[in-house]
């Protein structure tokens, strides 16, 4: 799935934000990446996406060689990964079903398909119902649902998402994380930066932590039991 061979990525300003990394990730897993704001998370997401280019070393993404890959192939990639930010990122203008139809019709899927393409991603995220209001009529748990369903709506291999449930209350971080898993569970590989220290202590997923551009830690959680 995805394959960092001695990674480097070293930014104009001299900034060195990864350091020779070295990292495997599988079809299916769900991994929650770590470490402090400035710690390279941003810019391991970025060279996955290729909106960054790497320095030196190998990557490969979903068969694809992020490191000699040709522009004209980046938007190819680009289709088989979704993307949830942490500030939702919605069409203000837009309806909920316009937001996710949206991402449909701009890989010009055709209209007889995309209506049932988006309240399929709206059912999975438990908003089928909303799909006519708009975003400022809705909580913030539901804007970011209606984030991922976007994000899955085309059926990509894997879902990036930076710090999701950033902007959220426990109770409705925990819900968007019960989404992930169900999305991660018919075998969307999920990778997700975030800083909420409950699901690090408190999920079995596989926690990787950066740290100065580096990889200090990579092991999968054992669940706490009291």
């Amino acid at each position: 799935m995805i394959q960092f061979q001695e990674v480097t990525k070293v930014y104009p300003n001299g900034v060195h934000a990864l350091k020779k990394i070295n990292l495997q990730i599988s079809t299916g897993e769900f991994i929650l990446i770590i470490g402090e704001s400035g710690a390279g998370k941003s810019t391991l997401n970025k060279l996955i996406t290729r909106e960054e280019k790497l320095t030196g070393g190998e990557l490969v993404v979903n068969g694809i060689n992020v490191s000699t890959i040709k522009d004209k192939k980046i938007p190819q990639l680009r289709r088989s990964i979704g993307m949830v930010f942490q500030d939702f990122r919605l069409l203000s203008k837009m309806t909920v079903y316009e937001n996710v139809a949206f991402a449909q019709e701009t890989i010009g899927v055709p209209i007889n398909l995309i209506r049932d393409n988006v309240y399929h991603s709206l059912k999975m995220v438990g908003l089928e119902s909303k799909a006519n209001d708009f975003p400022k009529e809705l909580a913030g748990g539901e804007q970011q649902r209606v984030a991922i369903a976007r994000a899955i709506v085309n059926h990509p291999k894997m879902i990036i998402a930076d710090e999701p449930t950033g902007n959220l209350d426990s109770k409705n971080a925990w819900e968007i994380m019960k989404v992930f898993e169900s999305i991660n569970k018919l075998g969307t590989t999920v990778i997700m930066t975030t800083h909420n220290k409950e699901f690090i202590e408190h999920s079995n997923k596989r926690v990787i932590l950066i740290g100065n551009g580096s990889i200090l830690h990579d092991h999968q959680r054992k669940v706490r039991t009291s």
